[in-house]
């Protein structure tokens, strides 16, 4: 029998550039956004505070989005979605709940790379609270930053995801 327990990591984009002319969604890395990005990626791929190497991403359509996650290096199947760029935590959480179908498989550490202010938003309200860890819980509730992570563990496929049923535990903000 495999593992339950599942890993979510919800990334924020690292820094992005402002190029007038260049609509929101098109907007690419700045040059420190790019030195954080890659920073990231080192750490995820570390395995410092993960059970278990990234095995899926789903990443918003933004160019900011798929130019971070392509300087993570991380090497797993990618799903791209325009769900996910200007998305409520609910549509990011049906997003994680298909992971299963989506890939075709059921990974054991899904990346989840998003935007502010969803990414706190879903950090904090899949987190319960009594199973978090209250340090970083705290930092999200005050600032969620360009290529912060939030790790969560979850003991059921993902298709149970729900408001209240993780555990934060660890806020890294790379830099």
């Amino acid at each position: 029998m495999s593992d339950p327990r599942r890993t979510l990591v919800l990334l924020r984009h690292a820094k992005s550039d402002y190029p007038d002319g260049v609509a929101d969604h098109d907007r690419p890395l700045a040059s420190r956004g790019e030195r954080e990005a890659t920073l990231a990626g080192d750490w995820l791929r570390s395995g410092s505070g993960l059970e278990s190497a990234v095995e899926a991403v789903l990443c918003s359509s933004a160019t900011r989005t798929q130019q971070t996650l392509a300087r993570t290096n991380v090497e797993a199947p990618t799903h791209v979605t325009e769900r996910l760029y200007g998305a409520a935590p609910g549509a990011v959480i049906a997003e994680i709940n298909a992971a299963a179908t989506t890939f075709g498989f059921e990974p054991q550490t899904l990346l989840v790379v998003g935007h502010e202010p969803t990414m706190s938003q879903l950090a904090l309200g899949l987190s319960e609270p009594e199973e978090s860890n209250i340090t970083a819980f705290e930092h999200i509730s005050t600032k969620y930053p360009t290529s912060a992570m939030a790790v969560l563990r979850f003991g059921a496929p993902w298709s149970a995801l729900e408001l209240g049923s993780a555990a934060l535990t660890t806020f890294y903000v790379p830099r």
